[in-house]
């Protein structure tokens, strides 16, 4: 459904969440001197201006792979100045890149995405969005989840986003719950009792 690309903190300090914010517009200005369009999706706010726990980006163009492959990994900032704290010693901050396709959850169906129109309330270059009902938003009726898309003056190009917006929330669910199987897995290894057993045979080994 398309290429998309994450920076993001890992959940870092301050100056992290910093170099998110600056690693994403080197990241922009790169993809569009390639020729390709590079759009946020979603990003996760941070308590400080100019900076972002993490920020998804959908990428569109010709060899939007290799692009891709090129920014994926860890991605290192040097600071020759530090705002946040003066004063400390580190200069080296790394923020992680990664790239994937987004894709709609297995047990997602198109029916049960439901969408509403409403009014915008955000801004689009320091000005009001118009006052129509421009927005729009994507709901997934089994699970109540939803999601906003109200950046953009043209309805259309809102409901694209809620709906990407959507399906990366459901995905991440998704993931979490994997990862939580997963953590429940290895915790019985160590919950392994070598007495009392259920069922016991005798054999060759």
């Amino acid at each position: 459904m398309g290429r998309y690309i994450q920076v993001t903190s890992g959940r870092g300090p301050v100056e992290c969440c910093r170099v998110v914010v600056l690693v994403m517009k080197k990241l922009v200005a790169d993809a569009n001197a390639k020729g390709l369009k590079a759009e946020v999706v979603d990003r996760e706010e941070c308590a400080c201006d100019g900076c972002l726990y993490s920020v998804v980006l959908s990428l569109e163009g010709e060899n939007v792979d290799s692009f891709a492959a090129e920014w994926e990994g860890s991605v290192q900032w040097v600071s020759t100045q530090n705002p946040f704290r003066p004063h400390h010693e580190r200069k080296n901050w790394f923020v992680g890149v990664h790239a994937f396709d987004l894709r709609q959850p297995a047990h997602v169906k198109d029916s049960d995405i439901v969408y509403e129109t409403t009014r915008s309330s955000k801004k689009a270059g320091g000005q009001h969005l118009n006052t129509t009902d421009s927005a729009v938003k994507a709901i997934h009726l089994p699970t109540g989840v939803s999601a906003v898309g109200e950046d953009e003056r043209n309805q259309h190009k809102n409901k694209r986003l809620a709906h990407d917006r959507l399906l990366l929330k459901l995905m991440e669910m998704e993931e979490e719950k994997k990862a939580e199987q997963d953590r429940v897995i290895w915790m019985n290894h160590n919950l392994l009792e070598r007495g009392n057993p259920v069922k016991k045979f005798k054999g060759e080994l």
